[in-house]
């Protein structure tokens, strides 16, 4: 019941930070907005344990899965615009 959750809750912070952030918002489907939730909350984690918000044995929470998504989200499209990684979005 553990990874429906976090399956579940990955794919709603996901389609907040693809909500929130401006631009093209690659990539898309189900699968790699559920993708960018989960990096998202893992990124939270990461840094909050780093700063200091969060004990080792806790993990970032809704709000903090959106905020690492909205996150990752912008470095994605940062990677995009520098040509660093190809746009899935533009084939051609």
């Amino acid at each position: 019941m553990g990874i429906l959750w976090i399956i579940m809750i990955g794919f709603v912070a996901g389609l907040i930070a693809r909500w929130i952030s401006p631009g093209a918002n690659d990539p898309k489907g189900f699968l790699l907005t559920t993708v960018l939730g989960i990096a998202g909350a893992f990124a939270a984690t990461w840094i909050g344990q780093t700063l200091g918000w969060y004990r080792p044995d806790q993990g970032a929470g809704f709000i903090g899965a959106t905020i690492g998504a909205v996150l990752v989200l912008f470095i994605w499209n940062r990677l995009v615009a520098a040509k660093v990684i190809a746009d899935p979005g533009n084939r051609l």
